[in-house]
């Protein structure tokens, strides 16, 4: 099975380099449409601007449905401060330390970006001294500084940033030599990825999988109800394609696909699981079985949300999650095998 991972990763790429914060997503959700659509296979979007796709399979009277969130973590205007520094709510949890000193980016209302950076409202050493290193890290402590000759709240409001405008972290994508995939947002464009590799080998190879697939692009899934509604109806398996998490106690590597056995919300489907294990082990993919304690998934908004299906979930290691995060190419491929052999 010869997976095309130069797509693979230069679609990872691209796509890691477009600003997707749950709520704004349209123009990530946009590119995965025309990859889609590039390679022939027809699309639709749901009232909630999800994407689906679909490839027929041998049997149409049931189908299975993977899926992978392109919307990320990120942030969006709280406050415009008295002295022109803005203040920012979290969209998607995350550790207020991990986005010090990242370069950001804001959109207001017309679409228009002003650079900043996000800082701790007392960053400089020489001023502050010891309070610079112990001064907690947190919403009220932390503010962006804009590159604009910025120094009150109406200096600001007139470059047309307003509260409730959206604010985007730098990825800072960087592949390896070695094969590693330094960025933001791994979870879960590494995800999206997988699939659209999935997607490209069976229509280069011209593979009809044994059930009707659909491919499902979700919105919201770092707030809570990415893949809530909207789920193709003759649906009976649910496979949610979302990044492992190593880290100590865990099994999850940067290598492998993780099948994952329960997370937050409760254990998957055994039955899924064990067929998914089968298939990794009988086909000698490098592969864990791992638990997530405070992890959930678009498998577990479908089951919120009363939907009667199995679900599964895998997905390839990523470090660091929901900070500096990365991974290797090989995750990313043996995530894309498993999907394969899952199908066909």
């Amino acid at each position: 099975m010869k997976i095309d991972m130069n797509y693979v990763v230069d679609t990872l790429v691209s796509l890691l380099n477009i600003p997707s914060p749950s709520g704004n997503t349209k123009k990530a959700i946009e590119f995965v449409e025309r990859e889609l659509n590039s390679l022939g296979i027809a699309t639709r979007k749901t009232e909630k601007g999800a994407l689906i796709a679909t490839i027929l399979g041998k049997n149409q009277e049931k189908e299975i449905t993977l899926s992978a969130h392109v919307d990320t973590l990120g942030g969006m205007v709280k406050e415009i401060k008295s002295n022109g520094r803005i203040k920012i709510t979290q969209i998607g949890g995350y550790v207020w330390s991990t986005v010090e000193g990242e370069y950001v980016s804001i959109e207001n209302s017309e679409g228009k970006l002003y650079t900043g950076t996000m800082l701790i409202t007392k960053a400089s050493s020489h001023v502050h001294g010891e309070e610079a290193e112990t001064l907690e890290r947190n919403m009220d402590n932390m503010e962006i500084r804009l590159d604009e000759k910025v120094s009150s709240k109406e200096d600001v409001e007139k470059l047309g940033i307003n509260v409730g405008d959206f604010v985007f972290f730098d990825p800072r994508v960087v592949v390896t030599d070695s094969g590693f995939i330094k960025s933001r947002h791994l979870d879960d464009k590494a995800g999206v990825a997988s699939l659209l590799g999935v997607a490209k080998y069976l229509i280069d190879n011209d593979i009809k999988p044994k059930y009707t697939t659909n491919f499902f692009i979700s919105n919201y899934e770092e707030v809570g109800h990415g893949a809530s509604a909207a789920i193709p109806e003759k649906t009976f398996e649910f496979i949610a394609i979302d990044m492992a998490a190593p880290g100590e106690g865990q099994t999850s590597d940067e290598f492998s696909v993780t099948i994952c056995a329960k997370d937050s919300t409760g254990p998957y489907d055994i039955e899924l699981k064990n067929k998914l294990i089968k298939l990794a082990k009988d086909n000698n993919l490098n592969y864990k079985i791992d638990i997530y304690p405070y992890y959930g998934s678009d498998g577990s908004a479908a089951l919120r949300a009363g939907y009667d299906f199995k679900v599964g979930l895998i997905g390839p290691g990523v470090d660091a999650s929901h900070s500096f995060e990365r991974t290797h190419k090989e995750a990313i491929e043996n995530t894309i095998k498993l999907s394969l052999l899952y199908l066909i």
